[in-house]
């Protein structure tokens, strides 16, 4: 056997015993939800809305917050009917000080936070040519700085209790750029990457976080995502493709296995077979997967005029005869479910 040989597979039999110990320690960190206090941003509706369904139904006390006051009271009395104990926080998580006082309200009314959900979101769709400074500044403020910001604001004292769960909802697009979602890419990708550096960081102090990147989710999300260039068409083929089952997956399920991993304190969770697939092909193909994603884009609507001169439109604005339609009934019925609509 060769010197080159015999160091692989040495290099190989450290790696395997590594992640089979870490492996185990993970199982042996399992948190048990009765009675801890949990912190959802962007509680108020969609997955967030979901999440915290979840982790109340599992005994703990949850926080919600949100910047629509009307939203944030739908929402938290629909937990305290299902028999939650919630507190509701408006706040707006992209400004420090705002994310640090909600911290600090939650920690008044219930105790110190012992997981932390950083899930607010927001999302413009559109060519890229209709895309302005202020998309890419507004989607690494909501989808990098928020979580930043809260993350910050947890994690001493979890570092000092030696326990706790940050749980950060990326996205698919948080792996592979997705054509007419460039700016919601770039804010996902940075959270990804944050995600990713914060768990191997935190480790040491028993500190658990979990990168999460889901596919398309039915949630019921088109009707308040922003939408540039032709946003009549550009609302029919994103709630189109956020309603068909094959490619979509039930907001419910996502929910649960979500929860799931924030207790097993898994590392990555990619969610729905699409996704999981598309990473994988990306992770082999880079180029090529691009390559796919430009024809794709082709077939995607065009840019009108000058578009960036134009305030976006949001879902709700932008409803034509091919959307809301049959054809995406899942996505309606979600966003009645969901508190996306009043």
């Amino acid at each position: 056997m060769s010197r080159k040989s015999f160091s692989s597979k040495i290099i190989f039999g450290v790696g395997t015993l590594l992640g089979i110990a870490a492996a185990r320690a993970v199982r042996n960190n399992r948190l048990d939800l009765a009675g801890k206090i949990v912190f959802v941003s962007g509680g108020s509706r969609g997955l967030g809305l979901l999440l915290a369904h979840e982790f109340a139904s599992r005994g703990a006390k949850v926080a919600i917050s949100g910047r629509d006051r009307e939203a944030l009271d739908r929402a938290a009395e629909a937990l305290r009917q299902a028999g939650a104990e919630v507190l509701s926080v408006q706040t707006d998580i992209t400004i420090r000080e705002d994310a640090e006082l909600a911290v600090e309200q939650i920690q008044r009314r219930f105790g110190s936070i012992d997981v932390l959900v950083n899930n607010a979101g927001m999302i413009c769709v559109g060519p890229m040519e209709t895309m302005t400074i202020d998309d890419y500044r507004n989607s690494l403020n909501t989808h990098f700085w928020g979580p930043y910001f809260a993350t910050m604001a947890v994690l001493p004292e979890m570092q000092s209790r030696r326990q706790g769960r940050i749980v950060n909802i990326s996205s698919i697009g948080g792996k592979i750029s997705v054509p007419h979602l460039l700016p919601y890419s770039v804010g996902k990708f940075a959270l990804t990457g944050f995600s990713e550096g914060l768990r191997s960081a935190a480790l040491k102090d028993n500190v658990y976080v979990t990168t999460v990147c889901p596919g398309l989710i039915r949630t019921g999300s088109p009707r308040n995502a922003f939408f540039r260039g032709n946003n009549k068409a550009e609302y029919a083929w994103f709630s189109i493709s956020d309603s068909i089952p094959i490619l979509s997956m039930s907001a419910r399920r996502a929910a649960r296995q979500i929860v799931d991993a924030c207790v097993h304190g898994t590392a990555e969770v990619v969610l729905s077979l699409p996704a999981q697939f598309a990473v994988k092909a990306h992770g082999l193909f880079p180029g090529a997967t691009t390559d796919v994603l430009g024809l794709v884009n082709r077939l995607l609507p065009c840019a009108q005029g000058d578009s960036r001169e134009r305030e976006p439109k949001p879902g709700k604005e932008s409803f034509s005869q091919a959307s809301p339609s049959w054809v995406t009934t899942l996505t309606e019925r979600a966003a009645m479910q969901n508190n996306q609509v009043p």
